[in-house]
């Protein structure tokens, strides 16, 4: 044990962050994009950058959406309607494919799903197959090839330790505002650790706000056994509570019969959820039968919470069954407003804009901490050496995983944008492809930074990242018609604002690489280069 309550506190700090660090960074990133998740599948959707943004209301869209959706699957067991918003105008229709008869083997049924527009219900383009931006949302808590439990487990205990790290982080710290306010260039450690201290305090609230809510929102899985006790382990009853949902599960279909109009149901709706408040998602079950219902799903961005009120309908009739989500117990509404919290449906452009600056803070926060640990190592290193002593593997690995994911992540990301551009559209398994450059371009950094991981490789990585990121916007002008000399003129925007976000990160890494090349080395460096050719000798 250390001496006092501040020194133990911040060995707590350095280990609780040097051990997570790098699978924090890989959630910091997926996270942080993920606040423009669609504003990235639709930039990745170059076919859709032509179509007008809709000005039809949500009544008018879904009624057009049922017309297409009779004439397209009438046969179909159950319909979804995802109405148009500010940030996607176009209507998405999908629908499951009808039963095989009966004694034929069955199949996992798969939806089928178009998109139409809201005003006349033709059929737009059918974009390229992409995961879009729901892969770096899903990325930063499944982890992608692995099973979601154990990543998500995993994902769970790296936040446990970082919300360790940044309480003991605030305790460790005297002047912790004071230091926010100090920044030394070019001193080494101490450049460093100003750096850690202001990416730190600039959005401490955040980072305790998106690291409890992230824990709250897996709360069930990590700590079942309250609610097993609570329910006497009645499972169903504890989902009625707290993940409520209008109306009973659909029944098997039963006789022919015409669904009833979706006007009236939709204007009641709105009506009893009152001023701002419309339509985001439809579900029908067994249209065109006796025992069809409508469940009708207000949309987000209304308040903070992620729970949503819904009504349900007879299919028939018009009548309302069921409602739910209007008036939550306490403990059903704060998780829902958790987790609202966490995943920002409500942010209007300039908090989405603040949020994903946080999350900005956030992944440098992480970075200079795991550069500053090794800068450290690298100064015990340095004497180390004089007397004669070995290099620890220790210090080279993390030097090697720091490059890998600090420098490598940006690459991967960037490669996965380029793929999306560059793979033929009508490729066989066109998504998978796509994730696979991402994780082979993450693969390829990692490794090269495992060979040789200096400063040399710093830079390059750096570069490497800077290039690929700046030329997205120059690569628009050779495979879309949406570059920025249109799109900065006649839109759309969400495209403009993709091009000039990536290629204002490309100068940012490309600022990063010219530091580094600008350094000298100092004397101990050329007897260590190994060891001390890192980051920290050009800060």
């Amino acid at each position: 044990m250390k001496e006092n309550l501040r020194q133990s506190m911040a060995w707590l700090h350095t280990w609780s962050g040097l051990l997570t660090c790098w699978v924090l960074l890989l959630i910091f990133a997926g996270g942080t994009a993920s606040y423009y998740q669609e504003e990235i599948t639709f930039w990745m959707e170059p076919e859709l950058h032509g179509v007008a943004a809709s000005k039809a209301g949500s009544v008018d869209a879904a009624e057009m959406a049922v017309k297409a959706l009779q004439a397209r699957a009438p046969d179909a067991p159950r319909w979804f309607i995802n109405l148009p918003t500010a940030r996607n105008g176009a209507v998405r229709i999908a629908w499951t494919a009808p039963p095989p008869p009966e004694g034929a083997p069955r199949k996992r049924q798969r939806l089928k799903s178009a998109l139409i527009d809201p005003v006349t219900g033709a059929a737009l383009a059918e974009p390229r197959d992409t995961r879009g931006g729901q892969f770096l949302y899903r990325l930063h808590f499944d982890l992608h090839y692995m099973s979601p439990l154990w990543a998500r487990w995993i994902v769970g205990f790296c936040a446990m330790f970082m919300l360790v790290s940044i309480i003991s982080g605030v305790i460790t710290h005297k002047r912790i505002f004071k230091d926010f306010f100090t920044f030394r260039p070019n001193k080494g450690q101490r450049s460093w650790l100003d750096a850690h201290n202001a990416t730190a305090v600039l959005a401490l609230p955040f980072h305790l706000m998106i690291t409890y809510t992230g824990l709250v929102t897996l709360m069930f899985m990590y700590m079942p056994g309250a609610a097993q006790v609570a329910y006497k382990g009645d499972r169903d009853k504890f989902t009625e509570e707290v993940f409520p949902s209008a109306g009973k599960p659909a029944k098997k279909p039963g006789e022919a019969a015409v669904l009833a109009p979706l006007r009236p149901m939709l204007e009641q709706a709105e009506a009893r959820w009152g001023a701002g408040g419309h339509a985001g998602q439809i579900t029908v079950n067994h249209p065109n039968h006796a025992n069809a219902s409508i469940s009708v799903t207000r949309a987000g961005g209304r308040d903070l919470s992620y729970k949503q009120p819904a009504m349900q309908f007879d299919g028939v009739t018009g009548a309302l069954l069921a409602s739910a989500g209007e008036q939550l117990a306490p403990p059903a509404a704060t998780h829902g407003v958790m987790y609202g919290l966490h995943v920002a449906r409500f942010a209007e452009p300039l908090l989405r804009a603040l949020f994903f600056i946080s999350g900005l803070a956030g992944y440098a926060m992480v970075a200079t901490g795991a550069i500053l640990w090794a800068v450290k190592s690298r100064q015990t290193q340095a004497k180390a050496l004089k007397a004669g002593a070995r290099v620890k593997l220790g210090t080279r690995l993390v030097e090697a995983l720091n490059i890998g994911a600090i420098a490598g992540l940006p690459i991967a990301m960037a490669c996965y944008f380029w793929a999306n551009r560059l793979l033929p559209v009508g490729m066989d398994k066109r998504p998978e492809n796509e994730i696979a450059v991402f994780f082979a371009a993450w693969g390829a950094a990692a490794l090269l930074a495992q060979i040789k991981p200096d400063r040399a490789m710093w830079r390059l990585q750096l570069a490497a990242g800077a290039v690929l990121f700046g030329a997205i916007p120059l690569l628009n002008v050779f495979t879309t018609s949406s570059h920025l000399g249109v799109t900065l003129i006649d839109g759309p925007s969400a495209v403009a604002w993709f091009d000039l976000t990536v290629l204002a990160l490309g100068l940012l890494l490309g600022y990063g690489a010219l530091r580094l090349g600008r350094g000298k080395a100092k004397p101990d460096e050329k007897k260590a280069p190994a060891v001390n050719a890192g980051v920290g000798a050009a800060s």
